[in-house]
């Protein structure tokens, strides 16, 4: 499956924004996949929020609505002290457009601003791909989720070169569509199963390190398995053109 609508060069910047290390471009589009899973569990969730009102235009509410309903799309925590939508959550949420100038954050953006609106296109993009209308904040909104699960994605492959592996959180079976599912998952009171070391240097971020961030974004096992397996299918079609 490819990893569009998002441009490889968009999410190789994120990346850059986070962290020094060259990142190979098939874990470049197994980023990218991982960043369309997520939106897209996320659209089809407001989707079905505005149908119940009758309402074809996704808004801001729905995407509160689908949140609030699949936790595990759940991630950008760090989006949502600057974004509109949350405002009647919390009451005092800032403006993307106008982050504090006091103290530190005259001298580092939060990664919820850094790269504004660069995932726009993508959002666009990938609701016109499912046939969906949404209002302009819908598409800041999902831009804002976009960057920051980037950010995070970035944070974590960073993260798991620099320790040879995923040794907190355990590992996870990937599989290519038409073979056999994975084993079930351990039950809760089994201790997580240390990840065999990574491969390749400690200067290059490859596919398995995005992947082995993505277990540590998502920690849903329904939409981190897909994105695992849709991911992995994305940097093997990159690999094989």
């Amino acid at each position: 499956m490819d990893a569009a609508p998002f441009s490889p060069t968009v999410v190789k910047a994120a990346f850059r924004d986070v962290t020094w290390m060259h990142v190979s471009r098939p874990a470049v589009r197994a980023a990218a996949s991982v960043t369309r899973t997520l939106l897209t569990e996320i659209i089809e969730g407001a989707r079905a929020a505005a149908a119940e009102e009758g309402i074809t235009r996704l808004q801001p509410r729905h995407l509160v609505t689908a949140i609030d309903r699949n936790v595990e799309v759940d991630v950008a925590n760090e989006w949502y002290a600057y974004s509109p939508a949350f405002r009647a959550l919390d009451g005092h949420a800032r403006s993307a457009a106008a982050p504090s100038r006091s103290g530190s954050a005259r001298r580092r953006k939060s990664s919820a601003v850094v790269g504004a609106h660069r995932f726009e296109p993508g959002v666009s993009a990938l609701l016109r791909s499912h046939q969906v209308r949404a209002v302009p904040a819908m598409v800041r909104e999902l831009n804002g989720i976009a960057g920051v699960f980037v950010t995070g994605l970035a944070r974590g492959a960073a993260m798991v070169v620099r320790e040879g592996g995923v040794q907190r959180f355990g590992s996870v079976i990937l599989t290519m569509p038409g073979e056999p599912g994975p084993a079930p998952s351990p039950s809760p009171e089994e201790p997580l199963r240390a990840a065999s070391a990574r491969e390749g240097d400690r200067r290059t971020i490859g596919t398995g390190d995005v992947l082995g961030a993505t277990t540590i974004q998502l920690f849903g096992s329904n939409i981190r398995q897909r994105a695992l397996t849709e991911a992995r299918q994305a940097a093997h079609t990159y690999a094989s053109a």
